[in-house]
């Protein structure tokens, strides 16, 4: 048996994405700061365990890796689902407020994949570590958006930098993009009608990601059929891009 590793695993796409790798047979160590969330998740789940963790914190993050080391063998798989949204204008957040935001989303994916990357090395190289961007990674959706967009902008090239580092060493770094998903994050926008409507007017399939559409891919690519894709960045947008010229296209 080989070890996971997910942050954010309380809810959301990071609980869906840890449900994903158990059902491929990993063990699983579910992280995330609420605690009782990540127990919750963990004991929905046959083979897995939780870590109350600060994902900005290195000794944090060791001491949930080591975890999944000792308890499921070789960490093989690690995802940084970890993420917070502050909206706000330049002029109305603070740097408080903006530094936090870069710290959990951006910081916290590189301490994730940093760590998870050492353990990697040790089992002997090879893995697959996957951070999660956003379509905020490759332009701006709405205003208000300075913090969550910059976070999920660097997530994404340090994504790229990544697999051109680790790629030597048979670690494999990719970065999701979702779109308009229905998680705890968003959910106050996709149930007004009106706010909804907008979200999903450039999307083509006309509904929200579900987190386990986004668990899907994210379970591909820890499979033996994405050994030769690194450095990508993949849309779950149901179409999104295709639709909103305004997007570069970034893989």
């Amino acid at each position: 048996m080989s070890g996971a590793f997910v942050t954010g695993a309380g809810s959301g796409i990071g609980a869906a994405c840890a449900a994903k790798l158990a059902s491929l047979g990993y063990g699983v160590v579910c992280a995330d700061s609420d605690g009782p969330a990540a127990r919750a998740t963990a004991s929905s789940l046959p083979l897995a365990t939780h870590a109350e963790m600060d994902v900005t914190s290195e000794a944090d993050t060791e001491r949930a890796v080591l975890r999944a080391q000792s308890e499921f063998g070789n960490l093989r798989v690690a995802v940084a689902c970890a993420g917070i949204h502050r909206q706000g204008t330049v002029a109305e957040m603070s740097r408080q407020l903006f530094d936090r935001v870069m710290a959990v989303n951006t910081t916290g994916s590189f301490v994730t994949a940093r760590v998870a990357a050492r353990a990697m090395i040790e089992n002997g190289g090879g893995g697959s570590i996957t951070l999660i961007g956003s379509m905020n990674s490759v332009a701006v959706s709405m205003a208000g958006q300075v913090a969550y967009a910059a976070s999920k902008g660097a997530v994404l090239m340090l994504g790229k930098a990544l697999a051109v580092d680790w790629g030597p060493l048979g670690i494999r770094v990719n970065v999701v993009l979702p779109g308009v998903t229905d998680t705890p994050l968003s959910r106050p926008s996709l149930t007004d009608p009106s706010s909804r409507s907008s979200a999903l007017s450039n999307v083509p399939l006309r509904r929200p990601a579900r987190p386990e559409d986004i668990a899907d891919v994210i379970g591909f690519l820890a499979s033996p059929a994405a050994v030769y894709l690194t450095g990508a960045a993949i849309p779950v947008d149901g179409g999104q891009l295709a639709v909103t010229s305004s997007y570069p296209w970034v893989h």
